[in-house]
């Protein structure tokens, strides 16, 4: 069977690019040209170029993997992102990513892309791992490698943060305006933290680029949501069958997304509208709700997937005890949301549990479970804490933290940044006080969960449980 690409002949079920792809120029350059991206912001992007066609191509780069960049330059850009749900599966082709680069084979390219005036707006995706934040200082953690290496030699960069200023310090240069920065990964207020980062970077070079960024560029907050599991050879069958191609960039996801955007651009940006997107002059309210709702309730059900031997989300919200355990979470982060616009929350956390219980969606409690340490602090930390300064009732979070320490003491191999330091406090475990080893962990928790007995005392009693 013939692989995907531009020549392809499609099934007239299957939906297809809806402008001419051959007039398609580079406008966007995204980071980190993964799954959840493919699904997400440029499908918001194919509807906004059938809406309003212009130079609003996406160039999308993987600042480590050269595997997915050959697939997409074998494919023309293109691949089959299916919507699955219990009443059947829906299969679009999308078209507006126009090529792909690699940041271990083609930097100069990047940044010369970056240094373009064409290129107005470069977004991101590269989980929260990536950035090199440190929550205790708000900055940047200079011991993370990819920092580490980018402040040595800021014109050789190789993670996120160099990379965007190495960018803009070329732009700077040129006399050309910067272009608007849009985070789009799980971070609270994402667009103020890599604003920060990176003028924090810049200024370790040259504090006149510091102060060009700091007073021209544009850091907008964006919340995103669409639930996209790993793709398995499954994946790319069903894609065969619905679009009669070969297509190893296949994703699986479901029918909703959404996408909440601060309307802050330097030089203008797609008619994401078309897609559905909502425009805001403040994210917060969204964000905290996507995070402490969604992303809260997934973190624990994974966790909960993991310790009791379920491979995927649907298996665990299927369980009543557990679906009930989530009910609960929600209930309580209720408490430390303030009112989103627009939004009933009710509705919302109704949905959310549709949404987890979707039979087509494989979501595996294992992808899920990476890296909490990283998503942790702003799904349960955070609030925890934010409930106990006003004297609320924080036991559910404490709830979720125990089911954390308990799947780290259980699952040989997590895949997390800080797996050494977590691992070595499971082991260290004991009796009487069992979570201490992990409350010893420099940075991890916030002052105010480390100081407070009381509610140490509850992750205690619920990790003597489990």
């Amino acid at each position: 069977m013939p692989r995907l690409s531009a020549s392809t002949p499609l099934p007239t079920d299957v939906i297809t690019p809806g402008y001419d792809r051959t007039s398609l120029k580079p406008g966007i350059l995204h980071i980190g040209v993964g799954a959840f991206h493919r699904a997400h912001q440029a499908v918001y992007t194919d509807a906004a170029l059938a809406k309003e066609f212009g130079d609003w191509g996406i160039v999308g780069v993987s600042l480590r993997s050269v595997d997915i960049v050959q697939d997409l330059r074998a494919q023309d850009g293109l691949y089959t992102v299916i919507a699955r749900s219990g009443a059947g599966d829906s299969a679009q082709v999308v078209g507006s990513v126009v090529r792909g680069l690699s940041g271990t084979e083609d930097r100069e390219e990047i940044l010369s892309l970056m240094a373009d005036p064409a290129i107005r707006v470069v977004t991101i995706t590269v989980t929260e791992k990536a950035y090199g934040y440190d929550p205790a200082s708000g900055g940047l953690d200079r011991s993370h490698p990819s920092v580490a290496a980018d402040l040595a030699d800021p014109r050789a960069p190789v993670g996120v943060v160099g990379y965007l200023v190495e960018g803009l310090s070329r732009r700077h240069a040129a006399g050309l305006p910067p272009f608007t920065v849009l985070c789009c990964d799980n971070l609270p207020t994402n667009g103020r933290i890599v604003r920060r980062l990176v003028i924090e970077m810049a200024g370790a070079r040259d504090p006149a680029l510091a102060n060009w960024i700091s007073g021209q560029g544009a850091f907008p907050c964006s919340m995103v949501d669409r639930i996209v599991p790993a793709a398995t050879e499954e994946t790319r069958t069903r894609a065969e069958r619905l679009i009669g191609a070969e297509d190893e960039l296949a994703l699986d996801t479901e029918p909703f997304m959404q996408w909440v955007i601060e309307d802050h651009f330097i030089s203008g940006r797609p008619e994401w509208e078309a897609g559905g997107a909502l425009f805001v002059g403040d994210v917060e309210p969204y964000e905290k709700m996507k995070l402490r709702l969604l992303n809260g309730s997934h973190s624990l059900m994974a966790y909960l997937g993991q310790l009791h031997g379920l491979t995927y989300i649907r298996d665990v919200i299927a369980v009543p005890d557990y679906r009930e355990k989530v009910r609960r979470h929600m209930v309580a982060v209720l408490h430390t949301l303030d009112p989103v616009p627009g939004i009933d929350l009710e509705a919302y956390q109704a949905q959310l549990v549709e949404r987890f219980s979707n039979p087509g969606v494989a979501h595996s409690t294992r992808q899920v479970a990476m890296d909490g340490s990283q998503k942790l602090p702003q799904r349960i930390m955070l609030p925890a804490a934010e409930e106990l300064a006003k004297g609320g009732d924080a036991s559910a979070f404490a709830y979720v933290l125990a089911v954390w320490m308990a799947y780290l003491a259980k699952v040989a191999e997590i895949s997390d940044p800080r797996a050494a330091e977590l691992k070595a406090a499971a082991a260290k475990s004991a009796p009487g006080d069992p979570s201490a080893p992990f409350f010893e962990i420099p940075g991890l928790f916030p002052r105010a969960l480390v100081e407070n007995g009381a509610w140490r005392a509850l992750v205690n009693a619920e990790l003597e449980k489990l």
